[in-house]
């Protein structure tokens, strides 16, 4: 196997290629080609995240991303939120969460706790 780091835009996209090619195939993982792929795939990973990030999503719109994911409604927000009244403050970005909100939704929802310490949507 001949592989190199990703350091150009031509280099990506010949591993995009190379990959998509590989996908299609569907190789078992543990041959040749199945390593190939994980390889090729770690290394676009890597060009990508330095080379196209992604910016965090506010915690607010973390939240209500998880809500639908989970079909989860105002209401089921009220034992990681509060009262109902706190849940729609805290949905409409009127109220900032507090640390002991943080580490509900973290634990029982699962939302990283980086994404609920970034900064709040404003009202």
């Amino acid at each position: 196997m001949d592989f190199h780091p990703l350091r150009s835009e031509s280099d990506y996209k010949r591993a995009l290629a190379t990959v998509s090619a590989l996908v299609d195939a569907d190789p078992a993982p543990g041959t040749p080609d199945g390593d190939r792929l994980e390889i090729l795939t770690m290394l676009v990973e890597r060009y990508e995240a330095e080379h196209f990030p992604l910016d965090l999503p506010s915690p607010v719109a973390a939240i209500r991303f998880r809500m639908e994911q989970a079909g989860l409604s105002p209401k089921d927000m009220q034992p990681y939120l509060g009262n109902l009244n706190r849940v729609y403050e805290v949905l409409n970005g009127k109220r900032t969460l507090s640390l002991a909100m943080i580490r509900r939704l973290n634990r029982d929802l699962e939302i990283p706790a980086e994404v609920l310490i970034g900064e709040e949507e404003s009202a």
